[in-house]
């Protein structure tokens, strides 16, 4: 493994260094922030320079917020060898947090289960996927105005903590602030990842490296649904939550370390001054309080999630959506989001979404793509895990093979894609002209092969172009907001992005969770023989009690049919809505990223 790695890197005697050169050419460039740079890569130093030497002639930016100084004063001491130990350190974080993941989904269906809970499955991550991706831009403002380590911190720290909740829960609202905890964590450390990428590559190689972060989802398929099986079959699920609870900080660790190790190396060399400040604690509080735009991301996390909510909910009240509680949740939730938008226009001293990045049609479209995408995945993937047990009699294990086809396939096909893009130098095509087609072929062919005594390997086969094509946009899609900007908002478009992938997944799971609260109980009473109108409501609430009929009985036959009645319905929506990943892709501009050198220091 550290022959592969290592084979990224330029010799110690040659290292790559890459600056930032203003243009002098014309006034439209600075005013879009394009670099320019030297015509090829022999402008790069001699052999017979060091990197250490090379450095005393260039300056730290000392107009950008101190995590980014922090970022390339860590450039100039960092090594070919520190950089190959800290991708190496990255890769197996990701083994760790995947297979913790894919565990993590295999179980959720079983523990809402075992609270008589199992149609809120969906509803457990609204809230998690909401706050969890809007939580990236005040994560984004800590990692540039604090620090890339001291983010990193904060996230494993949060995913800890939603890890033991999730172990300690004693009901469904336990294990979703659970959630909520673990996904925020979760998703931090990818990002916090995918910026330190960011910060140590060079663009035409970032989305090799960054299929190559994560790799680790090839192997992990094999071992997340045998690790759930075995959790569930033995010590219980808890003890699957609790034992990540501690080998997730353990695996962390030695990153950390080295972030550590280099930032006292640069204090050293005097390449990060000391900071002061001199505001009190008072002052200090309302400085961050503005600086993170706390009240506007108080107002949209609340009012997404009180405005999303009802739609997972309304099943679960006597008088559906009369209820008063619904209707309160609407109203309350569409005056914060207007007081959101009020407040963001009119009165915040800094906004919580930088508009001036966004308005970018690259980066727009870029960002709508990534909302899209999510949106279609989540109301297919809901209960998916359910369907294939419940309706082709799969086992966890098998089951959780099918489930990760995506996983496997999206994450070996990006390696393919990440070669592509460093060979041609440009990314749209890709994604307009493959992955785009090949995710709605995909999809749409669910609709049919979804279905009771349809042969599985038709769904095998529609995993597979999703896969592929998934793999393909997600990187088109990061490439693109990376991009269309300069390396000091590297950070904030990536958050920008995520946030939208993350609403968007809290609004699929909305649909999925309406759509199935919605169809499935009344397909169920219509397909159940009439002595059996009983067990309407205890089917409907437990996985256990599904699998518990026997394959090929009038009861599980009526599941089976209900199932796949909601599950047309749930496919239908997830491709009508991948129209819009047509025009959000072909609004990108057609860039070109080895046209640009935007990263300073040692870099992959």
């Amino acid at each position: 493994m550290m022959s592969r790695v290592a084979g990224l890197f330029r010799p110690k005697e040659a290292p790559v260094v890459e600056q930032e050169i203003l243009s002098e050419k014309t006034a439209a460039d600075k005013e879009a922030n394009v670099i320019s740079h030297s015509q090829n890569d022999n402008s790069s130093p001699s052999a017979d320079k060091s990197p250490d030497t090379k450095w005393e002639t260039e300056e730290i930016l000392s107009d950008v917020q101190a995590g980014i100084q922090d970022v390339e004063a860590l450039a100039k001491v960092w090594t070919r060898w520190s950089l190959i130990v800290a991708y190496i350190t990255i890769w197996f974080i990701y083994f760790v947090d995947a297979m913790q993941q894919g565990m993590s989904t295999t179980l959720t269906p079983y523990v809402t289960s075992a609270f008589k809970s199992h149609s809120l499955t969906a509803a457990t991550s609204i809230f998690s996927n909401l706050i969890g991706g809007l939580f990236k831009l005040p994560l984004a403002k800590v990692l540039d105005i604090w620090g890339r380590p001291q983010g990193f911190t904060a996230m494993m720290v949060c995913l800890t903590i939603g890890l033991a909740m999730m172990a300690a829960c004693n009901n469904v609202e336990t294990y979703a602030a659970g959630q909520v905890f673990y996904w925020v964590g979760y998703n931090g450390i990818s990002y916090t990842i995918s910026v330190f990428i960011a910060d140590t590559s060079a663009l035409k190689n970032r989305a090799l490296m960054l299929a190559f972060a994560a790799s680790p989802y090839i192997i992990t398929v094999w071992i997340s649904g045998p690790l759930a099986d075995a959790f569930y079959h033995g010590p219980g699920f808890r003890w699957g939550f609790g034992s990540f609870a501690i080998i997730t900080p353990a695996i962390c660790t030695p990153l950390l370390a080295l972030f550590y190790f280099n930032y006292r190396k640069a204090r050293q060399m005097g390449l990060i001054p000391e900071r002061k400040s001199d505001r009190t604690f008072l002052q200090s509080l309302k400085h961050y309080v503005i600086e993170f735009d706390a009240v506007g991301l108080l107002l949209i996390t609340g009012g997404l999630a009180l405005f999303l909510l009802p739609f997972s909910l309304y099943a679960q009240q006597p008088l559906g959506w009369k209820s008063p509680m619904l209707i309160a949740f609407f109203v309350v939730g569409g005056l914060l989001i207007m007081a959101f938008a009020g407040y963001e226009k009119f009165v915040a001293p800094k906004t919580f979404i930088p508009y001036e990045l966004l308005m970018d049609r690259t980066v727009l479209g870029a960002c709508v793509l990534a909302g899209v995408l999510f949106v279609s995945f989540y109301i297919w993937d809901s209960y998916f895990s359910s369907f294939l047990q419940v309706v082709n009699g799969l086992d966890i294990t098998k089951s959780s093979y099918i489930m990760n086809i995506y996983s496997l396939g999206s994450c070996f096909w990006s390696i393919i894609v990440g070669v592509l893009i460093r060979t041609t130098g440009r990314f749209k095509w890709l994604a307009l002209y493959f992955g785009v087609p090949v995710t709605i072929l995909g999809v749409g062919l669910m609709a049919h092969f979804r279905q009771p005594d349809v042969n599985i390997g038709y769904i095998v086969m529609c995993q597979i172009f999703i896969a592929v094509a998934g793999g393909t946009l997600v990187i088109c899609e990061q490439m693109a907001v990376m991009a269309a900007t300069t390396h000091q908002y590297i950070a904030v478009v990536l958050a920008i992005e995520s946030m939208f992938s993350n609403v968007g997944g809290a609004i699929g799971s909305t649909v999925a969770a309406a759509i199935w609260n919605g169809v499935f109980p009344k397909k169920l009473a219509d397909h159940l023989p009439v002595e059996l109108q009983g067990n309407v409501t205890s089917i409907v609430a437990s996985l256990e009690t599904q699998l518990s009929y026997p394959l090929g009985s009038a009861t599980r036959v009526a599941i089976q049919k209900a199932y796949g009645d909601a599950q047309r319905i749930m496919i239908i929506a997830s491709t009508v809505i991948q129209v819009l990943s047509i025009i959000s892709v072909v609004a990108w501009r057609d860039i070109k990223v080895k046209d640009f050198k935007q990263v300073k220091g040692l870099v992959v």
